[in-house]
């Protein structure tokens, strides 16, 4: 749920919020119904800023979570008789050179791990042009995709879908720009308090400093690599060891000879892990490949009907409401939905091929492929040969009857970390904002950016405010209002 900003009059100065709506009220606040049929003679409908303009909205990333508070701005102004100059100014900040969704995961054969009915549009106006159903019309594939029989659409055409809605708002999007922080701002020097925020940005090309002056900020920056800490002086010092995030932009260039004989490592048992472990035992025929996790097994994604229910939005409301304690306690009993699990279907996948690579293999002979148990990465080691040596504890003993060593020594050609990522690029970025919030410190004294059912930061109100900005935070709101879903099923209904 994003606060959505309504034109009211001519002027450059005259724009108000609709306050805690959800995005299905957005239709009723704006005094019109979405009964637009699918077309593809469609126009742009947010204004580009000008230089130096006071901005409406500014989004920190141009990923899936921005482009879905785009493309509601688009839908709400579709039909809107607001004259183009009136409605609201929007700019979108991205460090990459393009838009770009998660390049590096992009594995043959990989299929999403959601319906397509979670895209950017659907569950919150069916109607949108930026449905993935009205995609596929447009490029000409809902018949041949229709019989394909899946909600599941591949990766590769996912990426096609974001690209071809990111590609609606090129004039809004300055890509290149790497945002340094957000420092407050107001609009005249009567104002008694924050009533506008400074984005601070850096080419990434030449390093010039840009300003983007707005009322509102959406900080959807994503995530970074989440690098074990026993590993963080060998993904720095080693060009071999990379984050899942980079497997299929350097893994070809780290082992540039597919028939050679490499010897791979993956760390990490959930579907990421799993899909790398799979691909690569495809991508290099002779290599040999081990798959490290701290598990027993690799454990089934839990998406039966009534679990999934949690990522409704009526179900993350409900989460948000719950008391600190029970709240924890069910974000920890939905992680089987999302954390360290695999699709049923690529574990039996992964199952079938190691058993047919032991009947093929000689009496006593090392797998070819393999799933390390019970295994802990502790330390890293340089080699002289310039492999990856990592050092584990090995708890097989405490589970079954071995006499495997505790501690060990593995040696690979190169290791990838699917380790998933951290979420808290917002820290850095509105640190100059700390002295703004209420509350200003947590349980374990670093500072606390609490956000309400909006997930609007909750400022102070004496010194911000609230009815003329805010910001809003995207994708780090795990605990307060649960567990998400990759890639954000209910971008659509938040925005």
């Amino acid at each position: 749920m994003v606060q959505l900003i309504h034109p009211l009059g001519p002027s450059n100065d005259s724009s108000v919020v609709i306050a805690n709506l959800p995005a299905r009220d957005t239709e009723r606040s704006f005094q019109y119904h979405f009964k637009a049929p699918l077309c593809t003679n469609w126009d742009p409908k947010l204004p580009s800023p000008g230089p130096g303009e006071l901005h409406d909205l500014v989004c920190i990333g141009f990923g899936p979570a921005a482009i879905g508070v785009g493309v509601a701005l688009q839908d709400v102004c579709e039909n809107s008789t607001i004259p183009l100059k009136c409605r609201p100014k929007v700019a979108f900040i991205e460090r990459q050179a393009n838009f770009a969704w998660h390049v590096g995961m992009q594995l043959p054969g990989a299929k999403m791990q959601i319906s397509f009915i979670k895209d950017l549009a659907t569950q919150r106006n069916p109607r949108s042009h930026f449905t993935f159903l009205n995609y596929l019309w447009t490029k000409g594939r809902l018949n041949r995709y229709t019989n394909l029989n899946t909600f599941r659409p591949s990766r590769i055409e996912y990426q096609d879908y974001l690209d071809w809605c990111a590609e609606s708002f090129h004039d809004l999007v300055h890509y290149g720009q790497e945002v340094l922080d957000v420092t407050p701002s107001q609009r005249s020097s009567k104002s008694k308090s924050v009533d506008s925020f400074l984005v601070t940005c850096r080419d990434v090309n030449n390093g010039n400093l840009i300003h983007y002056r707005t009322r509102h900020v959406v900080v959807a920056a994503g995530g970074r690599p989440n690098i074990p800490p026993a590993l963080a002086q060998g993904y720095t010092a080693q060009k071999n060891i990379i984050h899942s995030s980079q497997c299929m932009t350097i893994l070809p260039h780290i082992m540039p000879s597919p028939t050679s004989n490499y010897r791979i490592a993956v760390v990490g048992g959930g579907q990421s892990g799993a899909e790398i472990f799979s691909n690569v035992q495809s991508a290099f025929p002779n290599a040999q490949t081990s798959l490290i996790i701290r598990d027993g097994a690799l454990r089934p994604t839990d998406d039966s009907p009534f679990v999934n229910e949690i990522f409704d939005p009526e179900q993350t409301i409900n989460m948000f409401h719950r008391k600190g304690p029970l709240r924890e306690a069910s974000i920890i009993k939905d992680k089987a939905t999302n954390y360290g699990v695999v699709r049923l279907e690529l574990i039996e996948k992964i199952y079938e091929t190691l058993y047919t690579q032991s009947l093929l293999s000689p009496p006593g002979a090392r797998p070819q492929s393999r799933i390390l148990r019970y295994r802990t990465v502790t330390g890293f080691e340089s080699s002289p040969s310039g492999a990856a040596v990592i050092r584990c504890k090995n708890a097989t003993s405490l589970y079954e009857k071995s006499d495997e060593p505790l501690d060990e020594l593995l040696e690979f050609d190169a290791i990838v970390l699917a380790t998933g990522y951290v979420r808290d690029l917002h820290l850095n970025m509105l640190k100059p904002l700390e002295h703004l919030i209420a509350q200003t410190t947590g349980v374990s004294g670093r500072v606390e950016w609490r956000v309400g059912e909006d997930y609007g930061i909750i400022f102070d109100p004496e010194k911000v405010d609230r009815n003329q900005t805010g910001i809003w935070l995207q994708g780090c709101n795990e605990k307060t209002h649960g567990v998400r879903y990759p890639p954000r099923p209910n971008t659509a209904a938040k925005s």
